[in-house]
């Protein structure tokens, strides 16, 4: 085993936050700014990529880490969480927004976990954070992620996040299963990812699910979630009270400003 062996417990329904047990000079990596609390003796440290062998050694290394960490959108640095006292000490992590917390357990999926650029929250240390690029142009310009997405591969436990609920499907070999572009979260590295367009003029323009779709074919476990982060985000936009004269609330919506507006009539 290469990666850390940690021990966890995931707590909450809708606003889920992890608990990672460490035992003496036992290490987390995680996202920065996933922290919600820690014990004494645990030392935090900021560094450059995943903290991984797969990143090499040296100044070098530790750029080109970093660098994958960036093609896939996410920061520059990570932080490690180690565990420098004598008795086990827990750190908590909490997800960014709505959603589940899933527990990927590298050893039993072959070493790979394929996921949407953002879905990463924490893993034990040793766990490689890298890129992988889409090798279809259509899955690459239409597959809401992009020629670049994430891959998670090591030994160890690597937790990712997503929105609203998360379905677990197992492909059996032949079976296509199509999925709303931004629903997709992860796949194991058997699966066949592609891009189909969605048939019909009258459909594609007015059926409100997008032009494409993606497909998902062969014989591995797909991560599905019921409410991705874009989708959440129009809604709240659609949703917002427009502004007048750039900025503040307009002289009819509710609150505090609304009163004094309706006062000063």
């Amino acid at each position: 085993m290469k990666n850390h062996e940690i021990d966890y417990a995931i707590h909450g329904d809708d606003m889920q936050f992890i608990s990672v047990e460490l035992d003496p000079n036992e290490t987390v990596v995680a996202e920065a700014g996933s922290l919600m609390m820690m014990d004494d003796h645990i030392k935090m440290e900021t560094i450059f990529g995943d903290a991984s062998d797969n990143q090499g050694s040296g100044i070098m290394g530790r750029l080109m880490g970093a660098g994958r960490r960036l093609v896939t959108g996410e920061g520059l640095f990570m932080t490690t969480f180690t565990n420098i006292g004598q008795g086990k000490r827990n750190v908590y992590f909490a997800a960014p927004y709505p959603g589940q917390i899933v527990p990927m357990d590298l050893s039993k999926r072959n070493g790979k976990i394929i996921c949407q650029k953002d879905a990463f929250l924490a893993a034990a240390k040793g766990v490689s954070v890298g890129v992988e690029f889409q090798r279809k142009l259509g899955a690459g310009f239409f597959g809401g992620e992009g020629f670049i997405m994430q891959k998670l591969e090591g030994d160890g436990m690597a937790f990712i996040h997503a929105g609203g609920a998360i379905c677990e499907y197992e492909l059996t070999p032949g079976e296509v299963l199509k999925v709303d572009t931004g629903c997709l979260v992860a796949m194991t590295q058997d699966v066949n990812y592609d891009i189909q367009a969605v048939g019909g003029v009258k459909t594609a323009l007015f059926g409100g699910e997008g032009l494409f779709f993606a497909t998902l074919s062969g014989s591995g476990t797909v991560w599905i979630q019921s409410l991705p982060f874009s989708r959440l985000a129009s809604r709240v936009f659609a949703a917002a009270p427009a502004s007048k004269g750039g900025g503040g609330q307009s002289s009819d919506e509710g609150g505090i400003g609304g009163i004094f507006n309706l006062l000063n009539r």
